[in-house]
């Protein structure tokens, strides 16, 4: 193999040298091309002549500005734009020499790269392009998956049960009795597969309409296995599996047969799914394909330019490792990141198992366990607060940064759940069993409070904050969070009430004067919340209580020149509050439009404020059939999105939305 490489890079020099003459540029441009290639890369053809390989290019599309959009649609449509049209804009030069060289390629957009099969020639050409920033290797990776055997962790005698024990050790059934079980939110699954007419899943499917007794797999399921030799043929149009594995994950999420088997958190959320593995065995290609998927489906046999990223599901559940043991290294780690990145800018929620490495520190190992835009999940011995043994620990050294890892915990042994064809089993542990408990509870959160649909960061905050805290002091950590536990148990119930916890409005605007004020905040009976501030000029007077109340504040003087702006947090949401400068004035306001007419049904609609880059603005309505959906405030030029309800009164009706004395008229016709 050693000479095989060293004849490799031999090679390499020579091509290089045809082009370059003098030696010292030779050296420079031979060290830069040979950089850019993984060592993988340069083995993997040593040995066979030819491998996979990515070619990622140096231009990456920048995303940065998803963060500032207030909808999930409206973030999907951005990165989804964004990054196809980066692919479109620079891809083309390579792709048409591929092709006029009858090149084997797929181009990729979630990622901006190419993946290619070829020979040393042809790795080295696209090396030397000044357009390419690196070339990363595609090795099959290996996923040893929970199979179904005997346990030997402690857990509690297994009976059929009408609710899975993990479900209702994670009080998903008290979110049901308030009645939130998901409804309106999709999970994605990543994984091996499912049996997608299996009683528990049937009814749950997108595809599936109960009503025509037909499916539909278009913009629902994805195959990112383009040939196989096992029972599930590449580029299946419809979902398949060749291992229980996806069955039963799929089924801890969402899954509900409608009589003796409730073994789903969500039972009332929608799934779509994408096969990632065959086999258990995936590449960073397969992996990286389903992200796209998820980010905007398409239909079967369509392409990415079919993408409609108002199908995008809420949250994804993925059960399965990209170990540095199986090839993986820092380059194929980045390109799963990347594509993480891009579903969360998108304000899609990655849950991920921890591993099952354990019980020894530092084992959350495997991408994309370790990256800090996922949720990773340890877990339970179910029904007790007890860290299963084999769950994989942090803190995360593979890549240097310590990190804590996993964030939760929840049940993940003896799970009863869904398995091929048409049955129940309870014999699977693992994280991958726990980590699907999560990305359940999400959907519930998501159905109790949907104006969280899509911001991600409170999501993730809301399920730590939430969780019923276990404290450790092993693996490098002490109390709460730790590197076992995370933030604790899963608890769904605790999670809904503080996504339900909200306030009213959520901005305000004060003159340069200080003054008192208070804010609404609407939680559930016997809730507990508390209000918070970073800012030294905001003093909380009163700032806790359960249920329904109110906190007091007091806004001091603003003694600068500009506006200032702070927060009070609750819930982990943020009321704005924004102060005049003490030398500010003449302020006027405008809206464009100055009014919208709508129909009886009612609608969404939007103005423009107008004012100069200074000035701070509330906008408020008395109007009960008129909520601000948007900001209600702002500073400068901005945006303002409000819907109207239905008019049931039986005449038409106007009233109005004002900032500063300014109005603007919004009309709704008669029944």
């Amino acid at each position: 193999m050693r000479i095989r490489l060293l004849a490799i890079l031999f090679f390499v020099a020579l091509t290089v040298a045809s082009v370059h003459s003098n030696d010292y540029q030779l050296q420079t441009v031979l060290k830069s091309v040979v950089a850019k290639i993984d060592p993988w890369v340069l083995e993997q053809i040593a040995a066979k002549g030819q491998t996979e390989f990515l070619v990622v290019l140096a231009d990456q599309a920048d995303l940065s500005a998803a963060e500032r959009l207030s909808t999930k649609e409206e973030k999907g449509w951005y990165v989804y734009r964004a990054l196809y049209g980066k692919a479109q804009d620079t891809q083309k030069p390579i792709l048409d020499w591929l092709k006029s060289n009858g090149i084997e390629h797929q181009s990729f957009y979630i990622v901006n790269m190419i993946w290619v099969k070829g020979t040393i020639d042809i790795a080295v050409a696209l090396a030397s392009r000044p357009d390419v920033g690196r070339i990363d290797g595609n090795p099959v990776i290996h996923n040893n998956l929970p199979q179904p055997s005997p346990v030997a962790e402690k857990t509690r005698p297994f009976a059929p049960e009408t609710i899975s024990s993990g479900v209702s050790y994670s009080h998903a059934p008290q979110v049901w009795a308030i009645g939130y079980t998901g409804q309106g939110m999709v999970v994605g699954t990543a994984d091996t597969g499912f049996q997608w007419d299996h009683p528990a899943l049937k009814p749950h499917y997108r595809g599936w309409n109960g009503i025509t007794m037909t499916a539909s797999h278009d913009y629902n399921w994805h195959d990112s296995i383009h040939s196989s030799a096992g029972p599930c043929p590449g580029n299946s149009p419809q979902p398949c599996y060749d291992l229980t594995h996806g069955t039963h994950t799929i089924g801890t999420a969402i899954g509900d047969d409608g009589g003796s088997n409730q073994i789903g958190m969500a039972p009332g959320a929608k799934f779509i799914g994408c096969r990632n593995m065959d086999q258990g065995n995936g590449t960073p290609t397969t992996y990286a394909e389903c992200f796209q998927f998820f980010l905007a489906p398409y239909p079967v046999n369509g392409t990415p330019a079919q993408g409609d990223p108002t199908k995008a599901p809420d949250v994804t559940t993925h059960s399965w490792g990209c170990p540095a043991s199986e090839g993986c290294n820092s380059g194929t780690w980045a390109t799963i990141q990347q594509a993480i990145q891009a579903n969360r800018a998108a304000g899609i929620v990655t849950i991920v198992a921890a591993g099952n490495s354990g019980s020894s520190c530092s084992t959350v190992s495997d991408a994309p366990s370790f990256f800090p835009e996922v949720i990773t999940v340890g877990a339970l011995n179910t029904g007790f607060d007890a860290i299963a043994g084999f769950s994989s620990r942090g803190p995360v050294t593979v890549d240097g940064s310590n990190r804590q890892k996993p964030e939760i915990t929840a049940p993940g042994t003896s799970i009863y759940s869904s398995v091929p064809v048409d049955s129940y089993s309870s014999s699977f542990s693992g994280t991958s069993m726990a980590t699907p408990h999560v990305a359940g509870a999400v959907a519930l959160m998501l159905s109790a409070q949907p104006s969280l649909r899509g911001r991600a960061s409170i999501i993730e905050a809301i399920l730590k904050d939430s969780a019923v805290h276990i404290s450790d002091s092993s693996c490098s950590s002490s109390g709460s969070p730790n590197n076992v536990y995370g933030y604790g148990r899963l608890d769904a119930l605790a999670a809904a009430n503080m996504a339900l916890t909200t306030f009213s409005p959520r901005s305000a605007a004060f003159t340069a004067v200080g003054t008192d004020a208070s804010l609404q905040v609407f939680a559930p009976a016997g809730v507990n919340w508390i209000a918070t501030t970073n800012d030294s000029w905001i003093t909380i007077n009163s700032g806790s209580g359960t249920g329904n109340g109110s906190v007091g504040f007091t806004v001091h003087d603003n003694p600068n020149e500009r506006f200032r702006v702070g927060a009070i947090t609750v819930a982990h949401r943020d009321f704005i509050v924004r102060q005049e400068g003490i030398g500010q004035n003449g302020c006027s306001y405008a809206f464009t439009p100055t009014f919208l007419s709508f129909p009886s049904g009612g609608g969404t609609g939007s103005t423009t404020v107008v004012t100069t880059e200074d000035c701070i603005w509330t906008a408020t309505s008395n109007a009960g059939w008129i909520t601000i959906t948007s900001d209600n405030g702002g500073v400068g030029t901005g945006t303002l999105t409000f819907t109207v309800g239905v008019n049931s009164t039986g005449a038409s009706r106007r009233e109005t939305i004002t900032i500063s004395g300014t109005t603007f008229s919004v009309k709704q016709k008669s029944p």
